[in-house]
């Protein structure tokens, strides 16, 4: 019994080294990301609002959210230098969505910008200006706006490729095109005849909801790794709260797919409310 509970420790000190070194990694890849993000915010966006350059309409129109996903980032970096990367990484997914509109306005957002190049000498000149100071080192407006979109695409491929991994065999194809990484975590299954409870790790994802049990930690190869419990599209289900809608130590939800009603609980309220937004999100 001893010799499994110190194997059970030592897995967890595992996962607790991989979950350090990832966050670390995140926050040197966040950092560099919002140095280049405030060279826009700064030099351009609120100058540019201060000085009445561009009409609103036009200034929506070419940065559109831009803002508001630095200020996300901003609050991720803030949650990854604390240690606290799961909170962290939770927020920022419910912040997806800014990502969303600005990759659907991206085109319509270049378009406009050539747009005022040809047209506003003033602003032409401001932005040549603005480009020659040395925090930008030879870069253009047209290099920065791309950022958002390409560092969505990779943290959503670093993800992914990270739950793989945690995934014992390739049954589960996880990287899938078109597929985002939502938020993961512990919830309690409440069986329908009276078992036990069942204490799962479960994935989110855009399209899909994994449930996972972890491998037995004697295993020699799949010590640190979970197998699949079963795999729920999401394109069908209904989620609802079944509890917890109060201050409440905890909350139930009620997932119903059509041929299966999966419920889950956890005792921490705040758990339970995010994973409802989250799984709500999911299914829109």
């Amino acid at each position: 019994m001893s010799l499994c509970s110190n194997t059970v420790e030592e897995q967890r000190a595992r996962w607790e080294r991989k979950r350090s070194r990832t966050a670390k990694e995140l926050l040197v890849t966040e950092h560099r990301y919002l140095e280049q993000l405030d060279l826009v915010v700064t030099f351009f966006v609120t100058i540019l609002k201060a000085k009445g350059t561009l009409k609103p309409a036009v200034m929506e129109t070419i940065f559109g959210p831009l803002e508001s996903i630095y200020s996300a980032s901003q609050v991720l970096s803030l949650h990854l230098e604390r240690g606290n990367l799961g909170l962290g990484l939770e927020n920022f997914c419910q912040k997806l969505e800014l990502y969303g509109h600005y990759a659907e306005n991206f085109e319509q957002a270049n378009k406009t910008l050539m747009e005022q190049l040809r047209k506003n000498k003033s602003f032409q000149r401001f932005k040549k200006l603005q480009e020659t100071r040395p925090q930008f080192q030879g870069r253009k407006l047209e290099d920065l706006l791309p950022l958002p979109l390409q560092r969505l695409h990779q943290e959503n491929s670093l993800q992914l490729h990270r739950v793989q991994k945690l995934l014992k065999g390739q049954k589960i194809q996880v990287l899938t095109p078109g597929r985002w990484y939502i938020r993961e975590g512990w919830l309690l299954v409440v069986p329908s005849k009276g078992e036990e409870l069942k204490r799962r790790m479960f994935f989110l994802f855009s399209d899909i909801f994994i449930s996972t049990k972890p491998c037995h930690p004697l295993h020699l190869l799949n010590s640190n790794k979970f197998a699949c419990t079963a795999v729920y599209p999401l394109h069908q289900c209904v989620v609802d709260k079944v509890f917890g809608h109060t201050q409440s130590e905890g909350g139930l939800l009620s997932l119903s797919f059509p041929h299966k009603t999966l419920l889950l609980m956890s005792t921490d309220q705040q758990d339970i409310n995010d994973w409802h937004q989250s799984l709500r999100t999911a299914v829109r």
